[in-house]
């Protein structure tokens, strides 16, 4: 089965990357052209155009009319966006994985997700809503929307073998994603899904991603009470 154009443009951007930071590609040189890495990773000349691109959005290329793409001088990093695998972080912490849907249906997506993902209000999503666990005790809950057109096949997914968080990781690399932290104080319904006490302090994340074909997925990740962030440089 041949690979979506965002999986190709991602497998570039990674390996375009990789010689950059190997230094196989250094600061000020010019890069081969867009013709010419089409033929070199069997992709069309726009797959290479919006990884190139990517790249350039992160800083680490320069790229101008006429004078080609150079690797940049003195690059000024942009912070990336890695999504976890939740069952990956709560097995590192040597717990005992599993989860629980609580929800799952189509139904219309409500304005201030249409405005988040940028879709008309009322679009019929897929909507869930899963609890994870470490040993047995609630770890995070997540309310996702899942848009099938960006994200083909969620459909006849059992959600109840894979949760929603590694199966779309696997399979729908994204392109580009908005992120945001706040802290709230949990309501009654997340007191209740995370055993814990209405009014308790919580993390909350939401996150949404696009590939080429549109918003992949809009979530809202409430965490266990005193867990805590630590970002990698």
């Amino acid at each position: 089965m041949e690979r979506p154009a965002s999986s190709k443009a991602q497998a570039i951007v990674n390996e375009v990357r990789r010689r950059i930071v190997d230094r196989e590609w250094r600061q000020g040189d010019r890069i081969p052209d867009e013709a010419e890495l089409a033929v070199e990773f069997g992709v069309a000349r726009a797959t290479v155009n919006k990884a190139l691109q990517l790249l350039a959005d992160e800083g680490l290329l320069d790229r101008r009319r006429k004078a080609g793409t150079h690797v940049t001088i003195n690059p000024a990093r942009k912070a990336t966006l890695t999504i976890a695998i939740v069952r990956e972080q709560i097995e590192a912490a040597g717990m005992a994985y599993s989860h629980r849907i609580i929800g799952q249906k189509t139904e219309p997506l409500p304005a201030e997700v249409a405005v988040r993902m940028g879709l008309p209000e009322g679009e019929s999503l897929l909507h869930l809503r899963t609890v994870h666990y470490g040993d047995g005790a609630p770890f995070q809950i997540e309310d996702r929307w899942i848009n099938p057109k960006a994200a083909p096949g969620v459909e006849s997914v059992d959600f109840q073998r894979i949760n929603p968080n590694e199966w779309l990781v696997r399979n729908f690399p994204w392109l580009r994603g908005d992120i945001a932290f706040s802290a709230e104080n949990a309501d009654a319904r997340d007191a209740r899904l995370l055993e814990t006490r209405q009014g308790t302090a919580l993390l909350i994340l939401q996150r949404t991603t696009w590939n080429d074909l549109g918003a992949i997925t809009s979530v809202r990740l409430a965490f266990h009470p005193g867990y805590s962030m630590v970002a990698s440089p």
